[in-house]
């Protein structure tokens, strides 16, 4: 009965260091990456999950419907000091843009989560947004800019435009035209894929 106990205690033990030598990827979005509309095993994020089972990699899911710059950033420091992820993936601004909020603000709070990761020892990819033409074209293409110049500049790893492979088939939005369906996810994550894999461990 000792020994078993032993035993036991010793494998928990060697659990334990494993999940805690785990890498961590922490999705850090809106809507687009909490599954909206669909069931949340459908989702992209959940789709990672899956294509990285049985390599020694978590996937921590944060993502919040209707998330902004603003408040992402303001959550971004208890996360980091909870989780302590080893590769941010950062999708927010979509909100931003459709509200018509202050581009300057959100460029700086986007810079503010980049910079924090980065204080953290954490990677970022950044998931660039475009939005259409609703406060004119001048906005909207600034606020896609916006992305561009944040990789330049930190020097992080970028997929500029999100769901560029999917916004524009209809069979793959849901009604609200906003956000993808559950058949399109998995388009999603195949076009995240190529620049996320490179940043992972082998």
């Amino acid at each position: 009965m000792c020994k078993a106990l032993i035993f036991s205690f010793i494998l928990s033990l060697l659990a334990i260091s494993a999940n805690a030598q785990a890498y961590t990827v922490l999705v850090w979005g809106d809507s687009l990456s909490a599954a909206y509309g669909i069931p949340v095993e459908q989702g992209w994020v959940a789709l990672l999950g899956e294509r990285l089972a049985g390599r020694n990699i978590q996937v921590v899911n944060r993502s919040i419907s209707g998330e902004t710059t603003y408040g992402g950033s303001a959550r971004m420091p208890q996360s980091l000091a909870d989780i302590h992820p080893d590769l941010l993936i950062l999708e927010l601004g979509a909100n931003d843009g459709l509200r018509g909020l202050d581009l300057g603000l959100m460029r700086q709070n986007l810079a503010t989560i980049i910079q924090l990761a980065h204080d953290n020892d954490a990677e970022v990819l950044l998931l660039g947004m475009k939005i259409p033409p609703n406060y004119g074209h001048t906005y909207a293409d600034s606020f896609h800019a916006i992305y561009l110049d944040l990789a330049a500049q930190y020097h992080i790893a970028l997929v500029p435009f999100f769901l560029e492979t999917v916004a524009l088939n209809h069979d793959l939005m849901q009604r609200d035209g906003f956000h993808p369906t559950a058949s399109a996810q998995a388009e999603i994550l195949d076009h995240v894929w190529p620049v996320l894999s490179s940043l992972l461990p082998n």
